[in-house]
């Protein structure tokens, strides 16, 4: 028993550990919240759209020296409404326009990448760097995600509505143009949170995972945020452990371990379904 309390908490006697741990904590119950309503309203492709965007301005942001979550947000939110512009004014797809629009911009984005010459090294943008946070890069990700969790638990039923039935939330008076656009906001102010911590490449995974995970174990929306969260934060305790003790990539292990979560959750659910499908086979045929 000792042996098992020690390979637990051995790891996190480093400060580095400590606060890759609350940095990840946070990011991932922010994350696990909005990736219910992403799930319901069908925008997870948007979570990778504006992610993959995001990249342009944080290069734009390090040339003319401006903070680089500023960057990334103004990239980030002009791809979500370039997207909603072009969806409401042409009869393509919103999912084929978000690919044309985030691979548009993420290929800018790898084009400035390359042209600037930097002793900073960039790419824990793309890959993520959960074990080197600083301490304006921890304030940072911690307050924007507090915010942002805050935000969504006090208007969740509003929300809950617009991603369920947008024509009812507008005949009951709810500004579902206004919801819209700040579930966007809200998006994209959590990519910027969460790169700092997973990099772009696995930021699309944190924001779906958790809440598909809960999707096929619950058709109950509070309980499936619930769900969600656990998930989420279980998946990035035994991330970073995993990735302590085999020394990996922290990010990629704890998407991993979402990933070996959301497996088990499809193989119980389709083992329930189908005890319940002989349950009522045995049940016709006694009858």
């Amino acid at each position: 028993m000792d042996h098992i309390i020690h390979w637990f908490l051995d790891p996190f006697q480093f400060e580095f550990m400590r606060r890759a741990l609350w940095a990840g904590l946070a990011v991932g119950a922010v994350c696990a919240v909005l990736s219910c309503y992403l799930i319901l309203k069908g925008w997870s492709l948007m979570g990778d759209a504006i992610s993959h965007a995001v990249l342009p301005g944080i290069v734009i942001a390090y040339v003319t020296g401006i903070a680089l979550p500023i960057g990334a947000f103004a990239s980030g939110l002009t791809c979500a409404l370039l997207t909603g512009y072009i969806k409401e004014n042409s009869r393509v797809k919103e999912d084929t326009v978000m690919g044309i629009v985030y691979s548009g911009m993420f290929a800018l984005g790898l084009v400035l990448f390359t042209k600037v010459e930097t002793e900073q090294h960039l790419l824990h943008i793309l890959f993520g760097n959960m074990l080197g946070i600083n301490d304006y890069e921890f304030l940072q990700t911690v307050i924007i995600s507090l915010i942002v969790f805050v935000i969504i638990v006090l208007f969740r039923k509003d929300f809950l509505l617009y991603c369920f039935d947008k024509s009812h939330a507008r005949v009951v008076g709810l500004p579902v143009v206004f919801i819209h656009y700040s579930l966007l906001i809200l998006l994209s102010l959590t990519i910027v949170a969460t790169i700092q911590a997973v990099g772009v490449i696995m930021v699309v995974a944190m924001l779906v995972s958790p809440g598909i995970t809960a999707f096929v174990l619950t058709k109950q929306f509070s309980k499936m945020m619930w769900i969600a969260l656990a998930v989420s934060l279980t998946s990035i305790v035994a991330g970073i452990l995993v990735s302590f003790y085999i020394d990996g990539a922290t990010s990629a292990c704890i998407v991993l371990v979402q990933a070996a979560f959301f497996i088990a959750a499809l193989t119980t659910s389709r083992l329930k379904n189908r005890a319940r499908l002989s349950s009522g086979k045995n049940t016709l045929i006694a009858n």
